[in-house]
């Protein structure tokens, strides 16, 4: 299965601009391209529906065909870890329904994305966490970072637990914060270039205000970036 999982060095480093530019620049080359957002807390409540934002424009992104209840099984109102809403929700989160979910994707698509939650060692349920999953999906991993101060730290920590499990990691991505004044934008790509092995896909100016502009904002950002032919032969 081609694919990847999308991971970030912590929430809202830009994991959903990325997938959804890749998403959408493969589905303009012609595949049947997949997407998963298996869990999603912070959801929008409208009348008696939970509305999963970031599920909703992965949909977007590939021709909005797939179900959405496929893609994002699980959704919860409350900003938090998935363990901890579903639990103020008086619900569980069964790993089985997700990966049964992701082969339902997965076999009728040429690619799949799946975009996790926050980091690696976020709790989906009690000690099942977003690396478990990585590891049953079955996927190479494509980690995000929002290039800032702290983000070689916690890039190389999500790097050696993903070695430590034996997750194997397609790349890295930057995300430039392009409204940010942090000194340490102009040195993390060099510094993490010198302090791992695992190559970086690109470089790629971004904003949180970027995340309601569209597929085609973040399919342009992407392709300007990152070389998606290569980033896929080496997931």
């Amino acid at each position: 299965m081609r694919g990847l999982f999308v991971t970030g060095t912590d929430t809202g480093v830009g994991k959903t601009f990325v997938t959804v530019g890749l998403a959408r620049l493969l589905r303009g080359d012609g595949l049947r391209v997949g997407v998963m957002k298996p869990v999603e807390t912070g959801c929008d409540r409208r009348g008696d529906n939970l509305v999963p934002s970031d599920a909703v424009q992965l949909v977007t992104a590939t021709g909005g065909h797939q179900d959405l209840d496929l893609v994002c099984p699980y959704r919860f109102e409350a900003p938090l870890a998935p363990d901890v809403a579903a639990r103020q929700e008086g619900r569980t989160i069964d790993p089985v329904v997700i990966l049964d979910r992701f082969q339902k994707i997965a076999a009728s698509h040429d690619i799949v994305f799946v975009e996790g939650a926050g980091g690696l060692l976020v709790p989906i349920w009690e000690r099942y966490t977003m690396a478990d999953l990585a590891g049953d999906v079955g996927l190479p991993l494509l980690v995000v970072a929002a290039s800032r101060l702290g983000a070689v730290s916690h890039t190389l920590l999500t790097l050696a637990h993903a070695r430590s499990r034996g997750l194997p990691v397609a790349a890295y991505v930057l995300n430039q914060l392009t409204d940010a004044t942090d000194d340490a934008m102009s040195t993390n790509a060099d510094l993490l270039g010198r302090s791992t092995d695992v190559p970086c896909a690109g470089v790629i100016e971004w904003s949180p205000a970027d995340a309601d502009r569209g597929a085609s904002v973040a399919a342009a950002a992407v392709k300007r970036a990152v070389s998606v032919d290569g980033l896929i032969g080496a997931g």
